[in-house]
């Protein structure tokens, strides 16, 4: 079974840094995992790794969309295996840097979410939710998988229906279809960085304050410039969705910017939730970085 090495953690904790050490360290490659990050001229509110910062290692899934195209999970774990694949038959070591949830689940399980889409039953969960409305879609999904109900955002409405036609297709629920194919796709390492709240949050403001320093504003006005709208995907996530109500005139930028903030640090206690539901994970302080070494060599010498 091929040997995975995943750093996974909050935002704004150091992910990126430690990749490219262990990279350089096991004569690795990187694969991001972050669901923003594969939008192109998305680059400082996603804090998409630089050139510079890549330090020569390779780095995949990174720009692979248009910044006002839809992207899926789906699509996103078929790429990262063909790209692991790709580095292991080079010799290479893989390793997955990023802090998505839902796209580190396409990495470590196999994707079974109820075959094709049936355009039928579709078409009329599109009606209905033009008449009902989307806290109605999401009422009928709770009744059906409250599991996938809780994971999934009422204004996650494409998500919302995709769960209402798989049960409509198949007869059972998304979130059964998924316990029933828990068995890891790779032989994995999981490094989980676990960062003082109160440093991680400081971290967290004064990397919001870099993105206005270098320039956030004058990206969303660009992107805006070339068509991107709000309500594209990628203009959903932190960092962008704020300026809305900036443009609007109803905030400030001061009060946008406070809004990323807490936004960011909201989303950063999520992640940790979510990684703490793998019972694998290695957790370590982003300092340690002699520990973090000696775990991952370890797992690659199979002791």
């Amino acid at each position: 079974m091929i040997k995975l090495i995943l750093i996974v953690g909050a935002t704004a904790s150091g992910k990126s840094q430690i990749g490219v050490d262990l990279a350089k360290r096991f004569d690795g490659e990187i694969i991001s995992c972050d669901s923003m990050q594969v939008y192109k001229d998305m680059n400082i509110g996603t804090a998409k790794v630089t050139r510079e910062e890549m330090q020569g290692i390779p780095h995949y899934l990174i720009d692979i969309a248009d910044a006002n195209s839809q992207f899926s999970v789906g699509e996103y774990a078929s790429m990262a295996d063909e790209v692991i694949s790709d580095v292991v038959s080079r010799g290479k070591i893989p390793i997955v840097v990023g802090g998505t949830g839902l796209y580190i689940d396409g990495i470590l399980y196999p994707m079974t979410f109820g075959g094709d889409k049936n355009i039928k039953i579709r078409n009329e969960l599109e009606r209905q939710l033009a008449l009902y409305g989307k806290e109605y879609m999401h009422s009928l999904l709770a009744e059906i998988d409250p599991i996938d109900a809780q994971k999934i955002h009422p204004n996650n409405v494409k998500r919302v229906l995709r769960a209402l036609e798989i049960y409509k297709t198949t007869g059972v629920c998304k979130s059964d279809l998924q316990e029933k194919t828990k068995d890891l796709k790779y032989d994995i390492c999981m490094i989980a960085l676990d960062v003082d709240r109160k440093k991680l949050y400081e971290r967290i403001d004064a990397r919001v304050d870099k993105m206005f320093e270098i320039g956030l504003l004058n990206e969303v006005k660009q992107l805006l410039l070339n068509g991107v709208e709000f309500e594209n995907q990628g203009m959903q996530a932190i960092g962008y969705k704020e300026f809305k109500e900036y443009f609007s005139g109803i905030k400030t930028l001061e009060e946008t910017k406070d809004t990323i903030k807490q936004n960011s640090r909201n989303y950063a206690k999520r992640q940790l939730t979510w990684f703490k539901k793998y019972d694998f994970a290695k957790w370590f302080d982003p300092d340690d970085r002699l520990g973090i070494e000696s775990q991952v060599k370890t797992f690659l010498e199979g002791v």
